[in-house]
């Protein structure tokens, strides 16, 4: 068989290591490192052994080449990356960096993962209104909701049904009725394409280590560059300024891009990592990975559903979550696992969540054992 007629999974199977031992059906959670994310951190940890801080300027390559490898995958700029721990550093970023008046509202939906509800929830404290909504709440429902507000916030795909939203027609909403719009992307950046600019997204936030494929703990928070000036960063330290690498200046002017919302020393190996793997996605095409995840989810969906289980959504993503009435859930995840397959237990529900480089024969054996 020539190269030119493998499928995708199978061009790439190699990058993952984690095949040879697992059946890994849980990057909704944390998903195993890209070979080229490893040996990147590899590479620093035995560099930094060697050499201690000797090839600092390396490190400060890194730094840029994971700006603009993420502004990359969802077009912006590489001014309006900051780069930050996790989601919900980037999501409080923007909660708290908003000056709230009393009277504001915000539009929020009830089913989001808790990074996601609990920073626009604690503004009631500052006199905020917040519109709950179903995640699945139609355009013209979320249109009504927005007339007034000052802020949407909405995850791309909510983390245990699979939901995805519509980045654009909700977009178009936001600007219509002059409302931020802010996207939690953790649960879709890597393996769907993003367009801020066609969608109209003023801040998003993801973390590495799930469908990015990269390590934990290291993120990317965007911001609209024409919105930098209503966030305040709300963690100030010696690298929110523009002067940070003269250690004598006193002035607190802030940096003019999204850097300005670091305050201070970075994960460097969580770079080196995250790097990898944007640039791993990026060059093997983010629409053709998602289009390979659609269809492993169909199949877990069909397959799941031929055996007695109900969906907790109709499959729209990668996330598929499934159960079955005097079935234990908890008790089909570690039937899985202890035969390799690694699924996770979510609110009564088994939740499976493939990436692209899984093989439609490890679905049906998934398939195979479940009760």
């Amino acid at each position: 068989m020539g190269f030119g007629n493998l499928s995708l999974w199978q061009r790439e199977r190699d990058q993952f290591p984690v095949t040879q031992n697992l059946i890994y059906l849980n990057h909704a959670a944390v998903a195993p490192l890209v070979k080229p994310a490893a040996e990147a951190m590899r590479w620093l940890a035995q560099d930094a052994c060697d050499h201690g801080s000797y090839h600092y300027r390396t490190w400060l390559d890194a730094y840029e080449g994971l700006r603009v490898a993420a502004a990359r995958m969802i077009s912006a700029t590489r001014d309006e990356i900051a780069i930050v721990k996790n989601t919900s550093e980037g999501i409080a970023t923007v909660a708290l960096g908003i000056d709230w008046k009393a009277g504001d509202a915000v539009v929020a939906f009830r089913e989001e993962f808790p990074a996601n509800y609990y920073p626009w929830l604690k503004l009631a404290d500052k006199g905020v209104e917040v519109r709950w909504l179903p995640v699945t709440a139609p355009l013209d429902e979320i249109d009504g909701a927005c007339k007034g507000a000052r802020l949407l916030a909405i995850s791309f795909v909510n983390y245990l049904t699979g939901y995805k939203a519509d980045l654009e027609g909700i977009g178009e909403i936001c600007h219509r009725h002059g409302c931020f719009y802010f996207v939690d992307a953790i649960q879709g950046l890597g393996v769907y394409p993003v367009d801020v600019r066609k969608a109209r997204i003023d801040a998003l936030s993801a973390d590495g280590h799930k469908w990015l494929l990269g390590p934990e703990g290291c993120g990317v928070l965007y911001v609209k560059k024409e919105l930098l000036d209503e966030i305040e960063p709300i963690e100030f330290g010696w690298t929110n300024v523009a002067s940070y690498a003269d250690y004598a200046s006193r002035d607190m002017t802030l940096r003019p891009d999204a850097g300005r919302y670091e305050c201070g020393t970075l994960n460097t190996i969580g770079i080196f990592g995250l790097k990898a793997a944007i640039e791993y996605l990026n060059e093997t095409g983010v629409a053709q990975i998602g289009e390979a995840v659609d269809a492993l989810a169909a199949q877990i969906g069909d397959g799941v559903r031929a055996k007695g289980y109900e969906l907790a959504a109709p499959v729209s993503s990668g996330i598929v979550s499934f159960r079955k009435e005097g079935v234990d859930s908890g008790a089909v995840v570690q039937r899985l696992r202890e035969a390799g397959i690694v699924t996770a237990p979510r609110q009564g529900y088994v939740r499976s969540s493939p990436h692209f480089y899984i093989a439609p024969e490890e679905i049906a054996r998934m398939i195979e054992l479940i009760p």
